[in-house]
């Protein structure tokens, strides 16, 4: 195995380790390289191939994230057992384009959003009473992208026909839809095409339609903790709802099976609040409860943009070859919340469903919006937003931990690292949740205990954590409130 050969373009888009991933994920799906198999160590894989070990293990870390090998300590690299994942030579089915992956400019600091965040529509005179705020619903203050949707804003009015200020499409204007759909392919390796989309204005409007289409006699299951928001939702909305167990690697399939539950809500890419990505196994054994009946999984990809190592886990829906995953997605999160426009991705048979009803429902956001964010898209400045918002996450992310690690190592302990804009930390010295909150909030300094986000009973087998949110804060701010924490946390 250390004589590998693998093709490297030098010249070509896509950096060295993506190129060295793709290889060892089609070596992977076309089953050339059997479960079980170790790889060759980083070290001589890298002075096989002349590239830095660096390269190597950036390649090999993102193969692990996405659950295609994995790391056993002491012994090496080895493919891991995935049951449904070979489709045989000429048949396989790629995720993403080899070409660098477009991305883009993000959020805006001190903003609530909609999206993925636990118990958001916190009353602002409740945020008032701590001097800092480790707030989990919230973006980058001071980072929308004034001058550019402004330029586009005047553009789209400047042009405008009487068209424009007319109800258009219930789904949502086609050219939107079309420009949608290529960045989730391009960048989510979703496979859609612009007629399964449906534009509107926040999940729970989503959420809501997707309820007419579907029907009320309908038994969803979640995780446990899980988002809320979405729990209150299907509860709102008449579907009977039921808690699955789970474990490092996400929902547990065998115990979905057992609750008789048709439907799961699930956040494989970074499951909301905790953290987990769901490795590709599960991801498959997921896709296999689904084809067996009239099953659905909905997955909410509410944060995919941001993350800070490798690449982006591609989307669960990419994989579904039997049109079972109903995929939604937001730009609240990424560009502001007063934007309010998200999507949803059908399979086209309830998409057909939908549209052969009486009255379909008028589409939630205006013309003159979907316009601006169409060309927001189409015209790069949504990929040099996301860029931006990356590296100036990934600073605060870096620093945050820098804090926890140096300044509390003896106290804590943080997961969920690399992903999103939250930590978890976790306590080692026997604090409950509870002290630590309070401890915090004497302080000064308010941080949310994982029990927040439970729908029922307790966390089970995870010490007393708490999260802390860092999109909203500066880097002085995240500096002060965390001295705060130091102190508080470490009894000084």
């Amino acid at each position: 195995m250390n004589d590998l050969i693998i093709s490297l373009d030098t010249k070509a888009g896509a950096p060295l380790y993506e190129q060295i991933c793709e290889y060892f994920k089609q070596e992977i799906q076309e089953g050339r390289l059997a479960a079980g198999m170790r790889l060759p160590s980083s070290r001589a894989l890298a002075g096989n191939l002349s590239v830095s070990r660096s390269t190597v293990d950036l390649a090999y870390d993102q193969l692990v994230s996405e659950g295609y090998i994995e790391a056993v300590p002491c012994k090496g690299y080895f493919v891991c057992d995935i049951e449904g994942l070979y489709y045989g030579t000429g048949r396989r089915e790629k995720t993403h384009e080899t070409g660098r992956e477009a991305w883009a400019d993000s959020p805006q600091k001190g903003v609530l959003y909609s999206a993925g965040m636990g118990e958001e529509r916190k009353a602002e005179t409740d945020r008032a009473k701590y001097a800092y705020d480790f707030a989990l619903n919230g973006i980058a203050p001071g980072s929308f992208p004034h001058n550019a949707w402004r330029k586009l804003s005047r553009q789209v009015l400047t042009d405008a026909q009487d068209a424009l200020f007319a109800l258009g499409d219930p789904c949502g204007e086609l050219s939107l839809r079309q420009a949608v759909s290529a960045y989730l392919y391009q960048a989510r390796g979703v496979h859609c095409e612009p007629e399964q989309i449906l534009v509107g204005a926040g999940n729970d409007y989503l959420l809501m339609l997707l309820c007419t289409i579907l029907g009320k006699d309908r038994k969803i299951a979640m995780e446990n903790p899980t988002y809320r928001s979405a729990w209150h939702d299907f509860g709102h909305m008449g579907f009977e709802r039921c808690i699955v167990n789970r474990d490092t690697q996400g929902i547990d399939v065998h115990d979905l099976e057992q609750t008789g539950a048709d439907m799961v809500y699930v956040m494989p890419s970074h499951q909301f609040p905790l953290g987990t990505i769901m490795p590709l196994k599960r991801r498959l054994s997921l896709l296999k409860w689904a084809g067996r009946g009239d099953r659905y999984i909905i997955e909410d990809d509410y944060d995919s943009e941001f993350r800070y190592k490798g690449k982006p886990i591609p989307a669960l829906q990419g994989f579904d070859k039997e049109e079972r995953v109903i995929y939604l997605g937001t730009f609240s999160k990424s560009i502001a919340p007063s934007i309010r426009i998200s999507y949803m991705v059908l399979p086209k048979k309830l998409m057909q469903r939908y549209l052969s009803g009486e009255n379909p429902f008028s589409v939630t956001v205006s013309r003159a919006d979907q316009k601006i964010l169409e060309l927001f898209l189409r015209e790069g400045y949504y990929e040099r937003h996301l860029n931006r918002m990356r590296s100036l996450y990934k600073g605060k992310h870096d620093l945050l931990l820098h804090w926890l690690k140096e300044g509390m190592g003896n106290v804590c302990t943080c997961s969920g690292e690399n992903a999103g804009v939250h930590l978890l930390v976790h306590f080692k010295n026997g604090s409950s949740e509870q002290e630590a909150v309070e401890r915090a909030a004497k302080a000064g300094v308010r941080v949310y205990g994982l029990s927040e986000f439970l729908v029922s009973g307790k966390v089970p087998q995870m010490p007393a954590t708490v999260l802390l949110g860092y999109a909203t804060m500066s880097e002085e701010d995240l500096e002060e409130g965390m001295k705060r924490l130091v102190k508080a946390w470490n009894g000084r």
